[in-house]
């Protein structure tokens, strides 16, 4: 594992509240919709990576889908959902992995990601990334990705960060994936500062 990448991470989970973080959504609106649009079954298996203190899981299992695992790298972040969570949190799956060194054990549906692509500025690190991504999506499986937009900041969390335009993900993901729709989004940190996300929905060809 990245021991610089999980430190980091580690360090915030540990310092900050999940709500006080500058990604922190009450109510992921933009995600459920997207999870929604793709009209997968409250049974098929969804992975959230990079989710692991986000109200996500919080909103899907009250939606009834019942096959819920979140990736993320820190484990204090596990420990604040948990905590948010209470004993609904064994109604989830919970994998604490660099997502660039996963190795799933099955396939999922859906893969969906607001917390990690735009922070691995380096194309080694991108391509382990979608080669990790390719092998447990089911045939015509969804990947939903928000990153920051052309106009999003240049550094989050203490890290440079990589900012997307709709061409610089098709360069990346065509022709494995199609893109199905994208959106852009001002997102309101917990400060009121304004950050752009671009938001895509990609399916497996």
């Amino acid at each position: 594992m990245n021991t610089s990448r999980k430190s980091h991470w580690e360090h915030v989970y540990t310092t900050k509240d999940s709500a006080d973080v500058s990604w922190y959504q009450p109510v992921p609106a933009k995600s459920l919709e997207l999870i929604r649009l793709t009209e997968v079954s409250l049974q098929a298996p969804v992975l959230d990576v990079g989710g692991g203190a986000s109200t996500l899981v919080d909103k899907l299992l009250d939606a009834g889908y019942q096959d819920v695992s979140v990736l993320d790298i820190a484990s204090s972040a596990f420990t604040q959902a948990h905590t948010r969570l209470g004993t609904a949190a064994t109604q989830a799956k919970w994998i604490e992995s660099d997502v660039t060194e996963f190795e799933p054990s099955r396939s999922y549906a859906v893969w969906h990601d607001r917390a990690v692509f735009h922070f691995l500025t380096d194309a080694a690190d991108r391509d382990r990334y979608l080669d990790v991504l390719r092998k447990p999506l089911q045939s015509r499986g969804h990947f939903l990705l928000a990153t920051f937009g052309e106009e999003g900041p240049v550094r989050c969390s203490s890290l440079e960060v990589q900012r997307y335009s709709v061409e610089m993900l098709k360069a990346l993901l065509e022709p494995d994936f199609r893109m199905r729709a994208n959106e852009l989004e001002e997102h309101c940190t917990p400060t009121g500062a304004a950050q752009e996300f671009l938001y895509s929905w990609w399916q497996a060809v």
